[in-house]
């Protein structure tokens, strides 16, 4: 079977990028598989695609690079076919809506999966008939816009699946979103076992990793740590990772005294070889699509003190197991979530074994045979002449069809009158784009 990924860009660091090669990887041991990368900016990638994996770009954003895009003229340009309400729509242009098109043309694959919002969008509108056609959410539903909820309603009825990392929101989007025709499955995210050692847990410290951001809620850990060291002032925490509040953490800790306590590391590649070096993990986000992190430090060996936030982990952890779930946003349930392990030498090497056993489930092999059912079924189905979709789906793809000729038409008559702009809600800026390269 011939199986491409159609990725943001494949050369930074982020839980998509991570978790699609790894897929990809997985794929490759029994598949044709390919990962196009829209953007490239810079040599090689952070993620190794792995064996059997081709990985080509379709806009080079190199400035060194004689194939340079960057001053092309068409992506000085707003995009047409990129929906606007995504997030990254100002980094897509007249000549991604080109490169895309011509992938999809070109392309000879028997799946092709999106792995964004707008990308599948594009996917679902610009697809010729033919190869079978698959969504994937690495985010949520409920993160996302009205706009762009409203996009996607129009558009993923056109798709033969879609993927969803938690059955959360895999029920998220049966129940709140028309998708006649359409499988929705949940596949988590694939975290292949570490090639170091399994953590020592009698290490004295505890590990938290992901970014810097606001939803990590990392001043709360700090906060839940300060009390942890008034018992156990032997322990010590690391956070790894980059963002915009370290400076702010930096203040928390000098604040509550922590500073011989605490510690930002900074980001790290591989991750593993720091999960090691503590024996128990934090996860104190407001928000886990996923809960990669989580997932990476059981396999290491470490049990996850992990806030009960909505949607990730409560599908990984099995609480007083291999983990504890506490009360988000509640620094006294941290603390004492921390401190029981951090206090029970025996329960912490207990949970560690356990940790590593149930998160066998998450090898990205055993997550590639189950993409390789849903993809076998479908492209079967598509074989045999049936479709994929109900009437009510064909409905749902005229319209999408419809709406994107009535989109480039309206487009194409702003350009020649003038006197047609601002006659929309949805007004398209031609102000040039800029050729920065794509954020993780």
């Amino acid at each position: 079977m011939q199986i491409s990924f159609l990725l943001h860009h494949a050369y930074g660091i982020g839980g998509t990028i991570r978790t699609t090669l790894n897929s990809a990887a997985a794929l490759a041991a029994h598949h044709d598989v390919e990962v196009v990368s829209v953007f490239r900016h810079r040599d090689r990638p952070v993620f190794a695609p792995g064996p059997g994996v081709r990985l080509r770009h379709l806009i080079d954003l190199r400035p060194d690079s004689p194939e340079y895009d960057g001053d092309h003229p068409d992506h000085q340009r707003p995009a047409r076919h990129y929906p606007r309400p995504d997030g990254h729509f100002t980094r897509y242009s007249r000549l991604t809506d080109q490169r895309i098109d011509a992938y999809l043309r070109q392309n000879r694959a028997d799946v092709i999966l999106g792995t964004r919002p707008g990308l599948n969008t594009q996917l679902a509108l610009r697809a010729p008939r033919g190869p079978v056609l698959v969504g994937q959410e690495h985010l949520t539903l409920s993160c996302h816009s009205r706009r762009l909820r409203l996009t996607l309603r129009d558009a993923y009825p056109r798709l033969d699946a879609l993927t969803t990392v938690t059955e959360t929101d895999a029920r998220d989007y049966r129940s709140r979103m028309r998708l006649p025709g359409v499988r929705v499955e949940a596949v988590p995210n694939g975290v292949p076992a570490p090639a170091t050692a399994p953590a020592d847990p009698d290490a004295r410290w505890v590990i938290a990793a992901g970014r810097l951001a606001p939803a990590k809620r990392y001043d709360l850990l700090l906060r839940a740590f300060a009390q942890v060291i008034q018992q156990r002032p032997d322990w010590r925490l690391r956070i790894y990772g980059g963002g915009p509040q370290r400076d702010r953490l930096r203040t928390v800790i000098d604040a509550l005294g922590l500073y011989n306590h605490a510690f930002l590391m900074g980001p790290a590649h591989p991750i593993e070889s720091e999960w090691i070096k503590g024996s128990v993990a934090a996860s104190t986000s407001s928000l886990e699509a996923f809960g990669m992190s989580i997932v990476e430090a059981m396999r290491c060996g470490l049990p996850v003190v992990a806030t009960r936030c909505p949607h990730g982990p409560a599908e990984i952890i099995h609480d007083g197991v291999d983990g504890r779930l506490v009360t988000m946003n509640d620094v006294d349930a941290i603390a004492t979530g921390l401190l029981e392990l951090v206090s029970d030498d025996e329960l912490r090497r207990r949970m560690a074994e356990a940790a590593r056993e149930h998160t066998r489930r998450y090898d990205p092999s055993v997550i590639a045979e189950r993409y390789t059912g849903l993809f076998t079924d479908l492209v079967t189905r598509r074989g045999r002449g049936t479709r994929i979709g109900t009437l009510r789906a064909t409905a749902h793809r005229t319209r999408g069809a419809l709406l994107s000729t009535a989109l480039t038409t309206r487009d194409t008559l702003r350009q020649i009158h003038p006197a047609h702009r601002g006659t929309s809600t949805a007004r398209r800026s031609e102000a040039p784009h800029g050729s920065k390269g794509p954020a993780a």
